[in-house]
């Protein structure tokens, strides 16, 4: 499964710390259950992201959707040194799912 380019998203341009209060507003809980989700429905499930909101719990399929595209915009400002200056050395990546973002492109 590949991540899209940001330029396919139906969302416009992002603001990184609109991303940033965004991303705040998840649970740890729901942060591994969206990883979880993602790797149990790909690009080609039927329903994709009302699968994951279930599974996720408390967000809608339009959150999940969003959440993924925010994903999906931070990969490619990393992959092409544009890192948001919301990620500062003193944060933990283990704990974000960027680091998700970051294993699986590695892989």
């Amino acid at each position: 499964m590949s991540l899209p380019s940001p330029h396919q998203s139906s969302l416009p341009s992002l603001n990184p710390m609109a991303s940033s209060s965004f991303a705040a507003s998840w649970t740890a809980k729901q942060n591994k259950m969206f990883e979880k989700a993602l790797a149990l429905y790909d690009q080609d499930t039927p329903d994709r992201w009302h699968n994951i909101a279930r599974l996720v719990g408390g967000k809608s399929a339009e959150e999940v959707k969003r959440y993924y595209e925010l994903l999906v915009d931070d990969v490619f400002r990393i992959e092409n040194d544009k890192v948001p200056s919301y990620y500062s050395s003193s944060r933990n990546p283990s704990s974000t799912l960027l680091s998700l973002a970051l294993r699986y492109l590695a892989s």
